[in-house]
């Protein structure tokens, strides 16, 4: 059977589209920096507060301590500040007293995200002029530190953040993390950060260095208090008042295990795409973009096929190479191997169903759970 003419050039349009679409992401992954282990040391080396938030982090914390105690930098505090854990947290913390001092969380006020207060408690007892928060499941290089103030002063800039390695190990994690960083990549256009005058705006939860005079300025962690996504908050804050933000790609600095298992990572990603600010309709944009730019590509070369158009299956073929390729190309840029990329297709149905979830709990006004507390919504 053949295609209506009209059809055909939707068809065809609609190709062009995603290839755009697919191109904007590739563009943006070959335009972000890198930083490495042999990048240009500070000419100064100001005081470093470096401030970990830990709640039940027992499994993570120790290596993360004794990374950062390693670190080829003269002048760095080390805060812990403990949200109330039942695990070892305060024990694997207290083991390191002579080179990390620990700080027992005030009870949450209403109002305030566990991590936000957290981070703002540390921020007050820190004495550095520069403050870095950083996960307690990052591993630093030795040299990250010393890198990281490097970078902020050759940039003049207010402040650095750096995406480290993301280590995986279950299936899920190899196939939806790749993606996972495509979308981040793509959604907040990460490296046109580093551009003059760019809108662009990314903080990195798990590594962010900042001036501390900037960070009082701005009210820090306080003046976003109930934002779940604080650091994205944070860095639109900074942007909006005209701070000079930079991002960088570290795997070589720094790495981190972001989820434990499947399940974790479920309600991570949830967390992620949900926030407190819960908007349907930017839900359902997400679910629409998701199928029309990743599944629904898929379909044309079947549908060429079955219909006899040789420009449709030339240009499903193209898809298809355009589509694999890049996801492929991404998950080993990201230090996966390539065919967990070649699975994509099943991370966009984990993002397809972590979306519909988020939009059910918010359309139910379900609040957010992350680290055993529950925050609610503030629609928009």
């Amino acid at each position: 059977m053949g295609l209506p003419f009209g059809l055909l050039l939707l068809l065809l349009g609609f190709t062009g589209v995603v290839l755009v679409v697919q191109g904007v992401a590739i563009y943006l992954a070959a335009i972000m920096p890198t930083l490495g282990p042999d990048a240009p040391p500070p000419r100064t080396t100001p005081r470093v507060s470096a401030i970990i938030a830990a709640r039940n982090e027992e499994s993570d914390l120790g290596a993360c301590l004794d990374s950062l105690l390693a670190q080829e930098y003269p002048d760095l505090e080390v805060i812990v500040v403990d949200g109330g854990s039942t695990d070892r947290t305060r024990e694997i913390a207290r083991a390191r007293a002579s080179r990390v001092r620990v700080l027992e969380e005030p009870p949450l006020p209403t109002g305030w995200v566990g991590k936000n207060w957290a981070c703002w408690n540390g921020a007050q007892a820190a004495s550095g002029s520069l403050l870095l928060f950083t996960d307690a499941d990052v591993r630093h290089h030795p040299r990250a530190l010393a890198a990281s103030v490097g970078l902020m002063e050759r940039e003049e800039a207010d402040a650095v953040t750096l995406a480290p390695r993301v280590e995986t190990a279950g299936f899920w994690e190899r196939v939806v993390l790749p993606f996972y960083t495509q979308m981040v990549l793509t959604y907040f256009r990460a490296p046109r950060m580093n551009r003059p005058g760019s809108r662009a705006a990314l903080l990195n939860g798990q590594y962010w260095l900042v001036r501390k005079e900037t960070y009082d300025a701005l009210g820090g962690h306080s003046a976003v208090r109930g934002f779940v996504l604080e650091d994205i908050q944070l860095a639109r804050e900074l942007r909006d008042r005209g701070a000079r933000l930079r991002i960088a790609w570290a795997p070589d600095l720094l790495s981190t295990r972001m989820y434990r298992d499947r399940k974790e990572m479920f309600e991570g990603i949830l967390k992620n795409i949900h926030g407190t600010r819960f908007s349907a309709l930017r839900q359902l944009g997400f679910l629409a973009g998701l199928l029309l730019f990743f599944w629904v590509p898929l379909a044309l070369l079947p549908l060429g096929l079955l219909s006899g158009s040789l420009l449709l299956v030339a240009a499903g073929a193209l898809l298809y190479l355009a589509l694999f390729g890049k996801h492929i190309g991404f998950a080993m840029g990201v230090r996966e191997r390539g065919g967990y990329g070649a699975l994509f297709p099943l991370a966009v149905g984990f993002y397809l169903v972590a979306v519909a979830t988020s939009l059910a709990r918010g359309l139910a006004g379900r609040p957010i759970a992350w680290k055993g507390r529950s925050y609610p919504l503030e629609p928009t």
